[in-house]
């Protein structure tokens, strides 16, 4: 069975949440419909005709790509024009367009950190360098007898509850005594209807992400024994798990400017990067950020780093930077492409989990403009 396109681009969701994207950043469904069964989506970093044209050729319904076809309102549909041409192409292929931009940088195992483990940046202690989006946390709590206690907590860690930094399965516990009385026409689990009850129950609560919660009182409603259950979600006052663009952290091992110019090569499967600065300079903490990045460099030596990777550097940025004595290291908006097979895998994962016969490939066409002359 081939997935619908609004389980596919719904399983991109998970990955790379709309909510993660910057303010008026085009994302999501831009050309054709998703209420179909999609037999083979391809993933891309850019869709121009030469892609289309690969889609066309391996059967595609579906494109999946980083940058977006459409940038603004449309006043008309002139298929003279390269765009015009390029949505005539699309739609009479019925091949859907859905974009996944600034949310998949943002979110945390996307764009910005698949980059800074390519070049080595640690996980730990891993920073972002502009803040777009802050994980609202919840207290969770719900009354138990005893007796469940323990499965209702485990269905609800299990589910994304009590989690804390680095910590996972934390729970607060406090025994008590509920008391309840069923009215007539219910099936209480415990006593019978029209007699007043005394249980002993535990409270159990715990720390809840706003994007887990929903998940979580919903396995916690499942797993527990009473008809009627008693629980209450709190917004905490307490800073959330903040997520941002671009990512900065240490090294695995210090590293000169020059080595990791070489790293960036190859990481990023680019001909040549541009680089600033004394090349023989040691390196121990860098920052990485996909697409045009030449005005985070402030940001990143806030954070410690020694050296900015990113693209479309221009020259009084460089200037600046230079002059403060921060490095630069620029691979191009293209190295962006990483994102391919990265995505291409975890889609393809998801397919065959969920049993789907949906094929997931990634592009091979190369869309970098510039070429050395």
């Amino acid at each position: 069975m081939y997935a619908n396109g609004h389980v596919v681009t719904g399983l991109m969701e998970q990955l790379a949440p709309k909510k993660y994207a910057v303010e008026n950043d085009r994302i999501g469904l831009q050309l054709g419909t998703l209420q179909k069964p999609v037999r083979k989506v391809l993933v891309a970093l850019d869709v121009t005709h030469e892609v289309v044209d690969e889609a066309i050729t391996a059967g595609v319904d579906l494109i999946i790509a980083h940058h977006a076809i459409i940038f603004r309102p449309l006043a008309k549909l002139d298929t003279a024009t390269p765009a015009g041409s390029l949505y005539e192409k699309l739609i009479k292929n019925d091949i859907a367009v859905y974009i996944s931009h600034t949310n998949l940088d943002v979110t945390e195992g996307g764009m910005n950190d698949w980059m800074a483990d390519a070049i080595g940046i640690l996980p730990e202690g891993r920073v972002s360098l502009e803040k777009v989006h802050e994980e609202r946390l919840f207290k969770l709590a719900v009354y138990v007898p005893e007796a469940h206690a323990e499965a209702v907590r485990q269905v609800m860690w299990a589910a994304g509850g009590g989690t804390i930094g680095a910590y996972d399965q934390c729970s607060f516990n406090v025994s008590g005594m509920g008391t309840f009385r069923p009215g007539a026409g219910s099936s209480p689990f415990i006593g019978a209807a029209g007699r007043l009850e005394t249980v002993d129950e535990i409270r159990v609560e715990m720390a809840v992400t706003e994007s887990m919660l929903r998940k979580t009182i919903k396995a916690m409603l499942a797993a527990h024994p009473y008809e009627e259950t008693a629980y209450d979600a709190t917004l905490l006052e307490r800073e959330g798990k903040s997520l941002g663009l671009g990512r900065s952290g240490r090294l695995m091992e210090p590293i000169t400017l020059a080595e990791l110019a070489e790293r960036v090569k190859v990481a990023f499967d680019v001909p040549f990067v541009r680089i600033t600065g004394n090349p023989e300079a040691e390196i121990r903490k860098a920052a990485v950020l996909g697409g045009s990045g030449a005005r985070y460099w402030k940001p990143a030596q806030f954070a410690g780093a020694q050296v900015l990777i990113t693209g479309d550097i221009d020259y009084h940025s460089a200037h600046d930077a230079l002059a403060a004595g921060m490095l630069l290291i620029d691979p191009g908006h293209n190295a962006e492409k990483i994102m391919k097979q990265q995505v291409t895998q975890w889609l393809s994962e998801r397919m065959t989990a969920s049993k789907y016969a949906t094929e997931i490939i990634a592009s091979t066409i190369n869309t970098e403009p510039f070429q050395l002359a």
